[in-house]
């Protein structure tokens, strides 16, 4: 029989395998595949070559697996960096962002990450990055939106004549 090759091997090699890392099902089936490689006589090295993982996280898995059995394979929940802002300041920042920036003193608007970014650090001493202000933007349920230019001498009536939904 002839022997299958895959073309760009290589790159396909990494996308498979950010493809099993992706979600908790794939990383439980993938860790289930080592553990029974193992079970069939291989050694973790050799497995893990062929997984395209350390032998030591195979090692890590087959023990895992030897102590709690299937649940041992299951990802756990990792409880990540505790937020920089708390509960109260989020709520407070809603309401800032729905008021006028003249009423909360401010003389630009809050409709960018930049401009939150140094809200956030002059109101409560926090330093956040400009994706992450834009990221609260989305929680908030808002939508960044970046001013659009008026013309100055733009003829109103002229602008109802071009417009697709004007009556003619």
């Amino acid at each position: 029989m002839k022997k299958l090759t895959i073309s760009e091997a290589d790159e396909i090699v990494f996308g498979l395998q950010d493809e099993i890392r992706r979600s908790r099902d794939s990383r439980y089936d993938h860790r289930l595949h080592a553990v029974l490689l193992v079970a069939q006589g291989m050694s973790c090295p050799e497995v893990a070559r062929l997984l395209g993982d350390a032998p030591r996280t195979v090692e890590y898995w087959v023990n895992r697996f030897e102590s709690d059995g299937l649940a041992g394979l299951v990802d756990l929940d990792r409880p990540g960096r505790p937020p920089r802002l708390g509960a109260e300041q989020y709520r407070e920042i809603g309401e800032v962002l729905r008021r006028p920036p003249a009423e909360v003193g401010l003389g630009t608007h809050l409709g960018d990450g930049k401009a939150l970014s140094a809200f956030i650090r002059r109101r409560y001493g926090i330093e956040l990055g400009v994706r992450q202000c834009q990221r609260i933007f989305r929680q908030l349920g808002f939508r960044i939106r970046k001013p659009r230019s008026v013309i100055a001498w733009a003829d109103p009536e002229r602008q109802a004549e071009h417009k697709k939904n004007s009556a003619p």
